[in-house]
C-alpha cells in the first residue's frame, strides 16, 4: 500500500442486516453502523455522523493536551460538531461548526484560541480532511468552574 506501519490504519465492516454493519478497528474496538430505514429504528451511528465524532475527538485531544501543558486548570471539555451536507449525491460536508467548552478556573482566553489554531493549523488531521470539501466555522465558551 505504500505506506508504512506506523501510518497505516485498519478499519473493518460486517454486514448484518437490512443496512446495518459491525465494524471493527485495527485496534480491536469494536462500534455498530446503521443508516436505519424506514421499516426500522437505527441501531448504530451512521457513517457520516462518525465523521463528525472523529473530528469531534480529533481536535478535542489536541486542544485538551495543549492546555493541560500549558498548565492551565482545566476541568472540562466539550467538543459540539454539527455538519451542513449538501443536498445531492454525494451528500459530502458543505459546513462544519465546531464549537469547544472549556471549563475551569481562570482559564485564558487567548490560550484557548492558540490551541485551538494549532489544532485547526497544524495536529488535527480529520480537520484539515473535512476541510477539504467544508467550511469549518470554529467558536469556544470559558465556563467558570
Amino acid at each position: 500500500m505504500g505506506l508504512s506501519m506506523a501510518e497505516a490504519k485498519q478499519a473493518s465492516a460486517r454486514w448484518v442486516e437490512g443496512l446495518q454493519f459491525d465494524a471493527v478497528t485495527g485496534s480491536g474496538h469494536r462500534l455498530v453502523l446503521d443508516a436505519g430505514s424506514k421499516d426500522h429504528q437505527s441501531l448504530g451511528a451512521s457513517p457520516m455522523e462518525l465523521l463528525l465524532v472523529g473530528l469531534a475527538g480529533c481536535t478535542g485531544m489536541d486542544v485538551i493536551d495543549i492546555l493541560r501543558k500549558k498548565r492551565l486548570a482545566v476541568s472540562g471539555l466539550e467538543v459540539r460538531v454539527e455538519g451542513t451536507r449538501a443536498e445531492t449525491h454525494p451528500k459530502v460536508y458543505t459546513e462544519i461548526d465546531v464549537v469547544y467548552v472549556v471549563r475551569g478556573k481562570d482559564i485564558s482566553a487567548r490560550a484557548v484560541e492558540q490551541a485551538i489554531h494549532l489544532s485547526e493549523s497544524k495536529y488535527c488531521s480529520a480537520g484539515v480532511m473535512l476541510g477539504k470539501t467544508a467550511k469549518i466555522n470554529t467558536r469556544y465558551e470559558i465556563v467558570e468552574g
